[in-house]
């Protein structure tokens, strides 16, 4: 017997600067989920003692991250002992794996309720610090053909003809769209301000957003890969030998931002909410990972949302809004003409470029923004999806109730 898995609610910290002079800088990891944890209890008035686990995705879980911090962080935010927790990695899509997860867990009917998301402290625990044959086994680099994804970027936005007015055309109006949704408050409902320890507040608003960024802004910043390019763009080329030579069009200011943030997001059955008195916003009406080409790396997402929108016997165009993250420009160009989708429906609040990716959290806080956007505007379904490193793609489909 299979149930449907239900999301109750969710919220997430601001993304602050990843960087020592960020805002978030100064909040541990742990402290960014204690913070949530306990938003998460008190908004909903939650008896804790009727979640069963925690699933939290982490892309760097060494040192402050380290530990199994889900676990960690359900003791610190003084919830109930009762409640497990584990920490996963599926690199860029652990935030939203973590959702699925505990979807999963919920349909199974081993678990009626569970907190899923995500965190990533990036300027504590700085992306790459865990090490991984990728970074330190030139064998396994050599034999799988692992470059930097700006370098695959690059190559997609080779392949695909994506010019760099194009890129920069995309990634200023996230920031466009960022900007107008923030100062409409449309992320007030799930964004929760963190404080330090003594009550000062920290950070309440997403700090990278720059109004101001138009496309001729754009065009005056030097592309970020050629340097790594120069060595590497080889290895690319030897699979995709009918690209004469890469051209790097991506850098800071068209790609994902480093930034500092958490994600929760409560699942769970329907006599899991009516047990803990609460109404369901939407269910789970799909999900998939998929595998795809290593070097390339970032073409995960098409492959991926056929096959999450084929178990829901749904396509494309019967989707009403889409949050395809902004991992690079080049990333949700592609997945959206591979799809035939009207870029009205794609990430209409902005996206990591103009918000940033906080590695393990930004699954979470996509399928975040995408409920309420859908609650905001009275549509039905969303559909979110990430690219994902080492070659994979991951998609979630959800349905108002």
């Amino acid at each position: 017997m299979s149930f449907d898995a239900y999301l109750y609610d969710h919220c997430r910290t601001p993304r602050g600067k990843g960087k020592p002079e960020g805002s978030l800088h100064a909040a541990t990891p742990i402290w960014l989920v204690r913070t949530l944890l306990q938003a998460l209890r008190e908004r909903n008035r939650l008896d804790t003692r009727l979640v069963d686990d925690v699933v939290l995705g982490c892309v760097t879980p060494i040192a402050e991250q380290g530990g199994d911090i889900a676990r960690i962080a359900v003791l610190d935010a003084g919830w109930a002992e009762s409640v497990a927790g584990i920490t996963q990695s599926r690199f860029c899509a652990s935030g939203l794996e973590s959702v699925n997860l505990a979807a999963a867990k919920v349909a199974s009917g081993f678990e009626r309720l569970v907190v899923a998301g995500g965190v990533e402290s990036m300027s504590r625990v700085p992306m790459g610090s865990d090490g991984g044959a990728w970074l330190l086994d030139g064998r396994v680099v050599e034999a799988v053909g692992f470059v930097p994804q700006g370098i695959s970027a690059d190559l997609i936005a080779t392949l695909e003809g994506f010019s760099r007015e194009a890129l920069d055309a995309y990634a200023a109006r996230s920031h466009q769209r960022a900007a107008n949704a923030s100062a409409a408050g449309y992320f007030g409902r799930s964004v929760v301000p963190v404080h330090d320890g003594a009550g000062t507040l920290l950070l309440a608003e997403d700090e990278t957003i720059r109004p101001q960024t138009t496309p001729e802004t754009l065009a005056g910043l030097n592309p970020s890969f050629v340097k790594l390019g120069a060595t590497l763009d080889a290895l690319a080329l030897r699979k995709y030998p009918q690209v004469p030579a890469i051209e790097h069009r991506h850098h800071a200011g068209n790609s994902s931002g480093i930034v500092d943030g958490a994600a929760l997001v409560l699942v769970g059955s329907r006599t899991g909410g009516e047990a803990a008195g609460l109404q369901p916003r939407a269910r789970i009406r799909a999900a998939a990972v998929t595998g795809s080409e290593p070097t390339i790396m970032l073409t995960g997402t098409t492959p991926a949302c056929l096959k999450a929108l084929e178990q829901a016997g749904m396509k494309p165009g019967d989707i009403d809004l889409w949050e395809i993250n902004e991992a690079f420009a080049a990333v949700p160009l592609k997945t959206a003409r591979d799809l035939g989708l009207d870029m009205d429906r794609v990430n209409v609040n902005g996206g990591a470029i103009a918000l940033g990716h906080p590695l393990g959290a930004t699954g979470a806080m996509l399928l975040g923004t995408l409920l309420d956007e859908l609650e905001r505007r009275d549509l039905q379904t969303g559909a979110v999806t990430l690219c994902v490193g080492a070659g994979m793609g991951i998609a979630t489909v959800i349905e108002r109730v």
